[in-house]
């Protein structure tokens, strides 16, 4: 075989080695499921989001959608164990998130919210690296498996040509792409983001999609999003939680849930869906509905 420097039985051997190896590396894709949620704030003498069930799929992207102040980014942040339930409780795998570490959720469970917010001295590869603490006893110098994991979320995110910038000098759009950086860096087997192409144009909207899906299908992630985009949502998610007023409208996959109905009653728009579009339901909006 030119260019291995070994037999053929041998690099064969090689090959199958390494190939059992990576089998018995690979976890089964995680499940994350709310029970029976009422979600509050100090600031609200009624919960703001009130749930029986919701049901991130173990190895599938679920894409919450809804109008401003439906409850999206409270119920995300409730099942990232960022905010406490006033009623009910989260389960990983079947597990209360509660009865997790702080390190240990955060080598199961990754987040990246709306506020972040950063040095301004600091390089974008240095906040990448940020995202490999949760694999790190305090006293550990950086190993090659992290480097290899910053590496790799520095290229997926698209921001190589940055590893060196300090975040001050960067755009919105910019550092939006360095925090997936770091959240993607910390590799955990659920992954919640909490609108991510905010600030971002069209073309690096869809490029963090599609490094959500390229994420989903060969890691298997269990992916929870908030997309302002129903149509993009309807695109790339398995599944969709449409949300109304701080309670779920519907919930299942794209075809099912992106009616004309649905964008009437949640949206507050007369629009035309086509179901059989081979990308998912196409969204053609007319008007909005008077309220």
């Amino acid at each position: 075989m030119p260019g291995t420097g070994l037999p053929s039985e041998a690099a064969d051997e090689r090959s199958a080695v390494e190939s059992t190896a990576a089998d018995e590396t690979q976890t089964d894709p995680s499940e994350l499921v709310g029970d029976d949620l009422a979600i509050g704030y100090p600031t609200t003498d009624e919960p703001v989001v009130e749930c029986e069930r919701v049901l991130l799929p173990a190895g599938e992207v679920t894409a919450l959608v809804g109008p401003n102040g439906s409850g999206k980014s409270t119920l995300l942040k409730t099942m990232a164990d960022q905010l406490q339930p006033e009623a009910g409780r989260i389960l990983l795998d079947g597990d209360r998130i509660q009865s997790f570490g702080s390190k240990e959720l955060a080598r199961e469970l990754g987040l990246l919210s709306q506020e972040n917010e950063s040095p301004g001295t600091i390089t974008v590869e240095d906040l990448v690296y940020h995202g490999r603490y949760p694999h790190r006893g305090f006293f550990e110098s950086v190993t090659d498996a992290d480097q290899a994991a910053v590496d790799r979320a520095i290229d997926l995110a698209g921001v190589d040509h940055l590893r060196e910038s300090e975040m001050t000098n960067l755009s919105g759009g910019q550092k939006q792409l360095a925090w997936i950086a770091m959240v993607l860096a910390q590799e955990t087997d659920v992954l919640l983001l909490d609108e991510p192409t905010t600030f971002l144009d069209l073309h690096h909207q869809l490029r963090v999609l599609s490094v959500v899906r390229t994420l989903n299908r060969e890691a298997g992630v269990t992916v929870g999003i908030v997309l302002h985009d129903i149509g993009q949502a309807a695109r790339f998610a398995d599944n969709l939680i449409a949300m109304q007023d701080g309670s779920l409208y519907d919930w299942g996959p794209p075809k099912e849930v992106v009616t004309e109905q649905l964008l009437a009653d949640v949206f507050r728009v007369d629009a035309t869906v086509d179901g059989e579009s081979p990308t998912g339901p196409h969204i053609a909006p007319h008007s909005a509905i008077e309220e």
